[in-house]
């Protein structure tokens, strides 16, 4: 079955590589999170804590990305007096206290409170600082179809991109990416769309993440303790996911290289442990703490995911490829090159370890039969407030393609 799906049964006699080498990125290491959640949808926290937390926590860029809407309108919340929903008095009254009461409207409207909500405006002019922290705005584009969700963040985008009905889960995809591309197109600005936590309800199948024609980054780490990011015994675990989706993309679809982002996906600001800030983020290489110029990067593949692992170079070279580790004491590193050769007959020669190594830098020089590589660092810390028990820091690097001729 996946030999037909591959395309390719070549003899390794018969192989010469070429390599599509990734030019080494200039720039400085930019800390990101593209998916963040607030009062403005279904975060329980008021958009000036959740961006407050994000620049004290040594990030330089944030996307909040709230579900179908784009913080730019008035909005008043209901404060719950009895402490049954989302704004308690409890919470009103801590961010009265951390910013001060004068930097927090609240009305009274027949007999009950509300909070005014920071729009994206407000929230620039208090927190940008040029160069050092940003403020990208986002949306979670937030459909379903047949009671698949199909969710995609759009990065770096002017104004709300409204949710689509599809025909299908594929369809439905791929109408949004269209939409948020063009959008980007309308607007003269680069916009980047992401396929948020694909197992999500079981929502889609490799086969369809495969399917991203105009858009090609999707979350191989998701924060939300509810995302099934490992799978389970009927469904592969997200990077498995990415693994048969890339070969399918680079075979029989004939799409590019699959990127891999991680987020925290935060929800929750008051304690509550499903979808807390910290878990998941990802470090883009880019000249400029600028919009466009952290799209463009990660456009060229010059970012990698986290969740916790630090990086201080990463070379997908001609020949070899290259990651060294950012080391902390007393912790060990194991790097996992991951990737498929084009002889590979059947899932099991999908995503298999080409390479394991507790070296630093870590190195593999390509064989030339391989369709693609990527890298796995892997920490032996345990993850502070991890998405699973017994997760560990990791980090994610972007494929590179090594594209077999006969």
């Amino acid at each position: 079955m996946f030999k037909a799906l591959l395309g390719v049964a070549l003899s390794l006699t018969a192989i010469s590589c070429t390599v599509q080498e990734s030019a080494a990125p200039t720039g400085a290491w930019f800390k990101g999170n593209t998916h963040t959640h607030t009062l403005w949808s279904d975060g329980d926290g008021a958009p000036e804590v959740s961006v407050a937390w994000y620049k004290e926590h040594g990030y330089q860029f944030l996307v909040l990305s709230d579900h179908n809407v784009f913080q730019d309108t008035e909005r008043w919340f209901p404060v719950s007096e009895d402490g049954k929903k989302r704004l308690k008095p409890a919470e009103l009254q801590q961010i009265i206290d951390q910013f001060g009461a004068d930097a927090v409207q609240v009305r009274e409207v027949d007999g009950k409170r509300e909070m005014r909500l920071l729009t994206l405006k407000d929230l620039k002019a208090r927190f940008e600082v040029n160069e050092q922290f940003l403020l990208i705005p986002g949306e979670e584009v937030t459909a379903s179809f047949e009671g698949h969700p199909v969710h995609i963040n759009a990065v770096n985008i002017a104004e709300v991109i409204p949710a689509l009905k599809g025909e299908s889960v594929a369809g439905l995809l791929n109408d949004t990416m269209d939409a948020i591309t063009a959008h980007g197109v309308e607007h003269d600005r680069s916009v980047l769309a992401h396929l948020n936590h694909p197992n999500f309800g079981w929502g889609l199948t490799w086969e369809e993440v495969a399917s991203m024609r105009s858009e090609r980054f999707f979350e191989v780490y998701n924060g939300h303790q509810g995302v099934r990011n490992h799978g389970d015994e009927s469904h592969p675990s997200i990077e498995e996911m990415w693994d048969r989706a890339q070969v399918l993309r680079l075979t029989e679809l004939e799409l590019p290289l699959l990127f891999g982002v991680a987020t925290d996906d935060a929800h929750n600001y008051h304690g509550a442990p499903t979808a807390q800030t910290g878990r998941g983020w990802i470090m883009v290489k880019a000249d400029s703490l600028e919009g466009n110029e952290i799209v463009d990067a990660m456009k060229r593949g010059d970012f990698y995911a986290s969740s916790g692992v630090t990086l201080v170079d990463v070379q997908r070279g001609e020949t070899e490829y290259r990651v060294e580790i950012e080391t902390v004491i007393e912790t060990s590193y194991t790097t996992r090159f991951i990737g498929t050769r084009a002889d590979s007959e059947g899932l099991d020669g999908v995503g298999e370890v080409l390479l394991e190594t507790t070296e630093n830098p870590a190195v593999y020089t390509y064989k030339g039969d391989e369709l693609y590589v990527r890298a796995v660092v892997t920490s032996s810390k345990d993850h502070p407030n991890p998405y699973a028990k017994g997760d560990k820091e990791m980090a994610w690097t972007q494929p590179i393609q090594v594209a077999p001729t006969q």
